[in-house]
């Protein structure tokens, strides 16, 4: 009999122990670690932020869904991994012993790079977790009550663009809504060398349209930023040239802002000797697995991808649900094959393909694969995103409680979507 651990019970590592469970004899046991009791859909975080959505609507309760499909479930934060001894150690005093370890534990949000960033000892909000999301949207009422110039964007080493997008487009459609958009100049600041970069070195027509978009919702941008500190009230941003050289230092006010931070590995991930690169991120194979501790494998946000080019100002390289699923039945089937004494041979496919909601309308790109040159290179924009995207929503959410194993990204992203095509390498 095996224990197979997963730590992180997110949209990687939840997908996984259905997986686990489904596809290996009931004599192994699967364990899940958490820090939090609750599952949280992270994607609809750029909605709870504006008070769109509530936790009570993208949250849920982990532990009575787990545990109807026979797997364990711990709700505490990893302190230390004793990867030679194959045995973790928890907040609680507790440990626990693994045969296998799936990490999924998504990232650490690294505010402290800039000084004043973030929502606890900082000036900024955030929309990474559902803690900051439902605080975000606290600091945006008292700012609709008084409203001023809004930074919204995502700093140097930021690695998902995507949400800044969407949050900026979504606080547009909000203050329109509100009739109060005219006392808002906005300005969007990123570290991307260019509007829709995307840490992907664009996708299809994104650098056009998403730079159409941003003008006709009169939204400001400044790219190649480097944010230098962050005051109350102003934000300090180095302008830079292809070369790296800065161009413009800006002073930016502000009532309102919310910027993506960089991310690095969790601590007690990093700080085993070995197992991850310098930001802490797990080093893995071409089948998700460590290459010195070979009975770890990870999967998702929490992995080391390099990015796709070397920009002026440091960019990462984003991982879509799509490419995390991929990820993780890749992992399902090698550790089966291991515990049936044979040697992994799956392979995680790293396409990016990814529904952004602006607000009312959206904007939808299939990479296939992520890093260039592409077999598909795809990008469109249109009102039916922004339904598919809210549709997606509650299809994730029914899934994760009814514990299906499915590929629920593949499933409802290329067949109900209509876009299998893109996989055959048409863009009809």
């Amino acid at each position: 009999m095996a224990h197979i651990v997963i730590i992180g019970a997110g949209i990687g590592g939840m997908p996984a122990a259905y997986e686990l469970r489904e596809a290996l004899a009931k004599e192994h046991r699967i364990t899940a670690i958490n820090a939090t009791e609750y599952f949280q859909f992270v994607p609809s975080n750029p909605w709870m932020g504006v008070g769109w959505r509530d936790r009570e609507e993208i949250t849920f309760p982990i532990r009575p869904y787990l545990e109807r499909k026979g797997i364990d479930f711990i709700a505490q934060p990893v302190t230390r991994i004793e990867a030679e001894s194959n045995l973790l150690h928890l907040a609680n005093g507790d440990t626990v012993d693994y045969d296998y370890l799936l990490i999924t534990t998504g990232p650490k949000l690294a505010f402290e790079e800039v000084p004043g960033l973030g929502p606890i000892d900082g000036h900024t909000q955030s929309i990474c977790t559902v803690d900051h999301a439902e605080h975000a949207h606290k600091d945006y009422e008292k700012f609709v009550e008084d409203p001023g110039p809004v930074v919204i964007g995502a700093v140097q080493g930021a690695s998902c663009f995507g949400p800044a997008y969407e949050y900026a487009f979504i606080v547009d459609t909000d203050l329109r809504k509100r009739k109060i958009r005219d006392k808002v100049p906005m300005t969007y600041v990123t570290s991307e060398p260019y509007i829709g970069h995307l840490g992907l070195g664009g996708v299809g027509d994104s650098k056009g349209m998403m730079e159409s978009e941003l003008r006709q919702h009169h939204i400001k941008w400044i790219t190649n930023a480097k944010v230098t500190k962050v005051e109350a009230g102003k934000m300090y941003v180095a302008e830079h040239n292809d070369k790296g050289e800065v161009t413009k230092e800006h002073e930016l006010p502000f009532k309102y802002s919310m910027m993506l931070p960089a991310f690095k590995g969790v601590d007690a991930v990093a700080q085993v000797e070995g197992m991850c690169n310098p930001r802490g991120f797990v080093l893995v194979d071409e089948h998700q697995r460590n290459p010195k501790y070979q009975n770890i494998y990870s999967a998702g946000v929490c992995i080391a991808i390099p990015p796709v080019e070397q920009t002026p100002v440091p960019t990462g390289t984003p991982k879509t649900g799509y490419m995390i699923e991929s990820m993780v039945t890749a992992i399902v089937q090698n550790i089966k094959e291991e515990l049936a004494g044979k040697a992994p041979t799956h392979k995680g496919t790293w396409n990016a393909i990814c529904l952004a909601d602006m607000g009312d309308t959206g904007a939808a790109f299939v990479a296939l694969p992520q890093i260039p040159p592409r077999n598909v290179n795809w990008f469109k924009k249109g009102k039916w995103v922004h339904v598919a995207k809210v549709a997606f929503e509650k299809y994730f959410m029914r899934k994760m409680k009814k514990g299906t194993s499915e590929h629920i990204f593949e499933k409802y992203m290329l067949k109900a979507l209509g876009i299998n095509r893109l996989k055959a390498g048409t863009d009809d």
